[in-house]
């Protein structure tokens, strides 16, 4: 039996508490629900329990408004009211799909009610429930056919699910409908025509979408936008002629944008080089302060012309000491012609310019002032630096730095070209000397604490931020705050390499943290876009949030994060209460007496530090909080603590991982690390299928992939199965292979006899170690592969890990670190001399390298983990 209704009074009371609520006068609202509440007769009413928990939701108070929201709803379950406040407590959890049931639920009861169905479809499309967001706003667009938005959410969600022509159709039938002159211009009128324009485009409807913006043309304020749609249009239909006139008007109003050149040429379709280079000539004359139509022939022209063009392009720049000439050109670097050429020039210039301050000694003319011989230098030492001659590229910029010490680009440069040799330390020195003559420089300081933070100098890196962060705060926290990924994915790489897995682990969920932020922030947005009719501009967001987690930070943190846990899972990280039992039975009573007075020590100190930063953090919750109560209208609760301590000892290290993997399995599926961390992790869990589906996905992307090389040997290493009448060594973890089904057994056998083709593995190595005979990445492979299957070929296996001869296209740093690693780690087993064999040879190469350097007692730890640069999978790997 449903409750008795409200009476008068208590009726106007609960009213008000939905009006405090709205306008979040909470403490009024709970009072108001003490009136009701206090009446004997009204005690359980159903609906007001509920509005008193969605008030102390509101409040910050979780547990309690659970509670009276769920009292409410047994008291009353056949009340819209209990079942839409229950959706909107769990859409204040971040708990989507709940709330989205409890919506259907309270339209079961009110299928009219105009509130839960806005809600709803609020809901739909942050879910991407585009069939259901359709089906609301339908239902919206019935019961308020008048309103703008009913019709704009009806098309949008048309437009989404790629059926062009009913959208079109809807915005044309909305468009009709709105009384705008023809001569007047209103902007949101004109963003509507713009989107009815995109929509068009999109169905490749091209005819008609030149026809609509030239019909409409001036009620649209974005001209560019009028011009750029014409232009394309025009190229698409094959009506060149006028699609170059529409591109020249484009370079008149933006004579530096390189798609209009682009389109230019495609319409233009020159037959002949010199029919290309007259076009840019014309341009330049026609805006001769333009700087891309006398860039871009350098990209295209080759032997004297380019010579000729190069020259001018170089003397104009360096007379005016612009410092990224060299950025500008490194585009041209792929070509070795082009390459020597530049150098040729501008080595003419600085030994010209030394002599006779002319940029040629056959020259008579104004001379050159000083500056001009020092960014000759600068530009040298960045041609050096990119060509891998880093000592010549030192001479250079020491050169630059003595005659102008005060510039900070050149130590900027010098911090760089150490980096590329190796030496990060000394890398953040020069940064830091650097940073130090601008200290008011955010891209300098910002630049120094990455340098720091790639030496793993941390604390350090911290202090240079500090300088630019709200006072009162910890630099970290801050950063933080301001979701700063940079900083905080180069944390958690310092943090890996040194080995301080809970922190590096931190800095992962945070990144992780800000992703989840900026996707759940879209939800303001798609009221506000429709209210405001931003129509390209909300459609653009929706597809930016839906492949977010593409970005670089968030790969970067993954994989971070993925690579830890998979090392936990195969190393867990023991009790140091443990230990120190153990370690304590081998002592003598005096040196257990010592050990336990240090140990009382250190923990007095923890104890003092550890309360100075609950102290602090505390403080900063109390600030959190007052601000949050002030901005927002409902509160999530605090969020959970990520502390280190608990994040290094997970009780699932591989759940843990799967949950970073499985944006990139569906957003980055085209970078082949993706599936080959995939199948690291499927490798610990013995799950076979899912093993074959990584490495034919990465096979797919790279079949020559060394580390996929690594993959397919060890996930066929075992037991014995037949190909026709040859024996073939394939087996599947030995361990697990005697409990395949039979269809997974044969379903593995097939898809790697794809891969293997009636070959043993050592015969599959052998001819991938014949195959790529100048790569030291892929020879490093095989070997480790090589001893890998048969540890009695070690000293061969050595021998072609370390071999660096001329013939070696990828001798540098990076790879030399990788097999140095390899060879400490243990992917050979135990070769100490030869490791330092090695070590030695590299250092010849590279001396000014960290890595390779003879390293003393005390500086053991700390290079070690400096210049780690080989990727980790080299040691999962080896655990292997």
């Amino acid at each position: 039996m449903p409750p008795a209704p409200l009476p008068p009074k208590e009726g106007n009371l609960f009213k008000r508490i939905l009006k405090c609520y709205e306008q979040k006068q909470y403490k009024n609202g709970l009072k108001f629900c003490k009136m009701i509440l206090s009446n004997p007769k009204f005690a359980e009413h159903g609906e007001t329990l509920a509005m008193k928990g969605l008030t102390l939701n509101c409040l910050g108070k979780k547990e309690e408004a659970y509670d009276f929201v769920r009292k409410g709803l047994r008291n009353d379950v056949k009340s819209h009211v209990c079942w839409h406040v229950y959706g909107l407590l769990q859409r204040s959890d971040k708990k989507y799909d709940e709330a989205i049931k409890c919506y259907r639920n309270a339209l079961k009861l009110d299928k009219d009610n105009l509130q839960i169905l806005r809600d709803l479809s609020l809901l739909q499309i942050q879910m991407r429930d585009l069939e259901g967001y359709r089906e609301t706003r339908y239902q919206l667009l019935q019961l308020r056919p008048t309103q703008r938005a009913s019709w704009i959410g009806y098309a949008i969600a048309y437009h989404l699910l790629k059926d062009y022509d009913m959208a079109l159709k809807l915005l044309e039938e909305f468009r009709k409908t709105q009384q705008i002159p023809p001569n007047k211009i209103d902007y949101e009128y004109s963003e509507l025509i713009l989107y009815q324009n995109q929509v068009m485009r999109e169905a490749d409807l091209c005819r008609e979408s030149l026809e609509h913006i030239e019909t409409y043309e001036k009620q649209i304020c974005d001209k560019l936008m009028i011009d750029e749609i014409k232009g394309e249009m025009l190229l698409k239909l094959g009506r060149l002629k006028e699609a170059s006139e529409v591109y020249r008007e484009l370079i008149d109003r933006n004579a530096e944008n390189w798609h209009y050149y682009e389109g230019l040429e495609r319409a233009l379709q020159p037959r002949t080089l010199e029919d290309r280079l007259q076009v840019y000539e014309e341009i330049s004359k026609r805006h001769p302060r333009a700087v891309s139509p006398r860039r871009l022939p350098l990209n295209f022209v080759t032997g004297e012309k380019f010579r000729e063009l190069m020259e001018k392009w170089l003397r104009v720049n360096i007379s005016k000491g612009c410092p990224p000439l060299f950025t500008t050109l490194k585009s041209l670097y792929y070509n070795t012609e082009k390459v020597s050429t530049i150098q040729e020039l501008v080595t003419g210039y600085e030994a010209s310019l030394k002599t006779c301050d002319l940029f040629s000694p056959y020259e008579n003319g104004e001379r050159e002032p000083p500056t001009t011989l020092l960014w000759v230098r600068y530009f040298l030492a960045q041609h050096f630096d990119k060509l891998g001659q880093f000592s010549v590229a030192l001479d250079y910029i020491n050169s630059a730095i003595a005659s102008t010490p005060t510039l900070i680009e050149l130590f900027y440069l010098k911090a760089k070209i150490y980096k590329h040799v190796g030496n990060l330390i000394e890398a953040a020195r020069w940064m830091d000397e650097a940073q130090s003559l601008d200290t008011a420089d955010r891209f300098i300081n910002s630049k120094c604490a990455q340098y720091m933070l790639r030496a793993n100098m941390v604390k350090e890196a911290e202090e240079m931020c500090s300088k630019f962060t709200r006072e009162g705060t910890s630099a970290m926290e801050n950063l933080n705050e301001m979701q700063g990924m940079w900083f905080q994915t180069e944390c958690a790489l310092a943090f890996q390499r040194l080995g301080k897995y809970g922190e590096a682990l931190k800095k992962c969920h945070e990144v992780e943290r800000h992703f989840f932020e900026i996707t759940d922030d879209q939800f303001d947005f798609h009221t506000y876009c429709m209210r405001k009719m931003t129509l390209r501009a909300y459609v653009d967001l929706l597809r930016l949030e839906d492949v977010l987690r593409k970005h670089a930070f968030y790969f970067k943190a993954a994989r971070a994060a993925i690579e830890i846990y998979l090392k936990l899972h195969d190393s867990p990280l023991a009790n140091e209460s443990k230990e120190q039992e153990v370690n304590s039975e081998n002592l003598s009573a005096k040196e257990l007496k010592k050990m336990l007075s240090k140990q009382r020590r250190a923990q007095k100190k923890a104890k003092l530090e550890e309360e100075r930063k609950h102290a602090e953090r505390e403080r900063q919750q109390k600030n959190q909080k007052k601000k949050r109560d002030e901005e927002e209208e409902e509160t999530s609760g605090p969020k959970e603590e990520l502390l280190p301590e608990k994040l290094e000892r997970a009780d699932n290290p591989l759940e843990e991982a799967i949950k970073f993997l499985i944006p990139l399995k569906n957003l980055v599926a085209d970078n082949i690390d993706t599936h080959l961390l995939a199948f690291e992790i499927y490798f610990r869990k013995g799950k076979f299928l899912l093993m074959l589906q990584s490495v034919k996905r990465a096979f797919a992307i790279d079949s020559n992939n060394p580390w996929l090389h690594e993959c397919l040997i060890r996930f066929s290493n075992g037991g014995v199965l037949l190909n026709g009448n040859t024996n073939v060594r394939l087996a599947f973890l030995v361990s697990d292979h005697s409990n395949l089904s039979e269809v997974v057994n044969k379903v593995l056998t097939q898809e790697m006899q794809k891969i293997f083709i009636r070959r043993d593995l050592e015969s599959f190595n052998d001819e991938f170690l014949k195959r790529h005979p100048t790569s030291i990445q892929h020879q490093l492979s095989g070997a480790k592969m090589m001893y890998f299957l048969d540890s009695s070929r070690q000293e061969k296996a050595i021998a072609i890990a370390t071999r660096a001869d001329g013939t070696m296209r990828d001798k540098n740093v990076k790879t030399l670190t990788k097999v140095l690693e390899s060879l400490r780690d243990g992917g050979f087993g135990t070769c100490h001399a030869q490791t330092n064999d090695y070590r030695l040879a590299c250092h010849k190469l590279f001396p000014l390298a960290s890595t390779f350097m003879p390293l003393t007692k005390e500086d053991d730890g700390r290079f070690a983990s400096v210049n780690h640069t080989a990727p980790n999978h080299e040691v999962l790997s080896n655990e292997i």
